[in-house]
């Protein structure tokens, strides 16, 4: 007996509808994920504090005079003042030491965290080098601004030096430009690799035909779809998948077609991150360079079963929800080895902060746990 992969409610034959829709003006309402903000909160404060462990751990003897410290341009960006960082160094007295004649080092335990991170980084190169090159692959013009790839340098994993390391150590794909006319510094990818240019989505169909792909879909507990959301969501998974890596000039951008390969480019986008998340405002300013039509990032509101758009932190990150399954933490198949030291970072974290605080954050977290805010809901009219 022949093995059928099961058919989703969302998924729908093809011979269900004809291949040209024109895009239906569908509103979903935005409902709160516990589970997802739980992801997104427990980095709060660790790229501030990632940045001053890069710093002190990249001087001589791993350790930095406070004077010199704070005379750090990037210091100063990141903390807005200089009280703002003595007190962040005071506060995680976990990872910071203050030394005798004014010196900042980290403490053993950070040190020993920052070199199995370092060595996590060497051995994880040629995936985070393939990443970075079909991130520029996912462009029209194979490049992306410096100041935009910095802008997902944290999400990619890149480390703070990867203009003289990881691009100098491979010329043979990447080369930075400055085209005339423009102020801008321009990452550009010099080699086109036909088997990096197959999609996550792609990777996992389960037979060869990639023609109509649909994406994995669940919802927060409690979110209810109208009948006629229902049925255009199903019409809409049965729609022609476009490759995010395939040339878009043929499609129609006032068409369903055209936002589910939108909506496949940010699929892919997310899944290159090493966490399957980043801030809305990191891909803002990609609309040209990925072929985007106007208030392109839309496609996170109107899809909420593929993306959630979580409001935490004073800021909006998307998060790609098939990684997380319902729960707050990484499905291990989606996870990066660098997950796993940026939580023990935050661990090390928590535990400097007063004992009342730290049972309240864990009370709230063992309770966004039990709530499976990311769970797959029933559908009600």
């Amino acid at each position: 007996m022949e093995n059928r992969r099961r058919r989703g409610w969302w998924e729908a034959p093809l011979f269900a509808m004809e291949q040209r829709a024109t895009l239906v003006n569908v509103k979903l309402k935005w409902v709160k994920d516990r589970a997802l903000d739980a992801a997104v909160s427990r980095e709060r404060h660790l790229r501030a504090a990632h940045h001053l462990l890069d710093l002190v751990s990249s001087r001589p003897g791993h350790r930095i005079s406070l004077p010199e410290l704070l005379a750090e341009r990037s210091v100063r960006n990141v903390f807005g003042y200089e009280d703002g960082v003595l007190a962040f160094l005071g506060k995680y007295r976990t990872l910071f030491a203050l030394c005798r004649g004014g010196d900042v080092s980290l403490t053993g335990a950070a040190l020993d965290l920052r070199r199995r991170e370092v060595d996590c980084l060497v051995e994880s190169e040629p995936n985070l080098v393939s990443r970075l090159r079909r991130l520029l692959m996912l462009t029209l013009p194979r490049s992306l601004p410096l100041h935009t790839v910095d802008l997902l340098r944290w999400d990619l994993g890149l480390p703070r030096d990867y203009r003289a390391s990881i691009l100098r150590r491979y010329p043979e794909h990447f080369a930075l430009e400055q085209p005339e006319g423009d102020e801008r510094v321009w990452l550009h990818l010099l080699s086109w690799d036909d088997h990096l240019a197959i999609s996550e989505l792609e990777k996992r169909a389960s037979s060869s035909d990639t023609t109509c792909l649909p994406f994995p879909v669940s919802f927060t507990k409690g979110f209810g779809l109208r009948s006629k959301c229902i049925n255009w969501l199903r019409e809409w998974q049965a729609l022609p998948y476009t490759s995010p890596y395939a040339e878009p000039s043929g499609l129609d951008r006032r068409t369903d077609v055209s936002e589910k390969r939108n909506v496949g480019v940010f699929h892919e986008l997310l899944h290159l991150t090493v966490a399957k998340r980043t801030e809305r405002h990191n891909v803002s300013n990609m609309r040209k360079l990925l072929a985007m039509p106007q208030k392109f990032t839309k496609v996170f509101e109107r899809h909420p079963g593929i993306f959630y758009l979580s409001r935490v932190l004073g800021t909006q990150t998307v998060v790609l929800r098939e990684a997380y399954g319902g729960g707050s933490l990484l499905l291990e198949k989606h996870a990066h080895p660098l997950v796993a030291i940026r939580e023990e970072y935050a661990t090390m974290m928590r535990a400097a902060l007063p004992p009342r605080r730290s049972r309240e954050r864990d009370s709230c977290s063992e309770q966004d746990e039990e709530d499976k805010g990311g769970e797959e809901s029933e559908l009600t009219e």
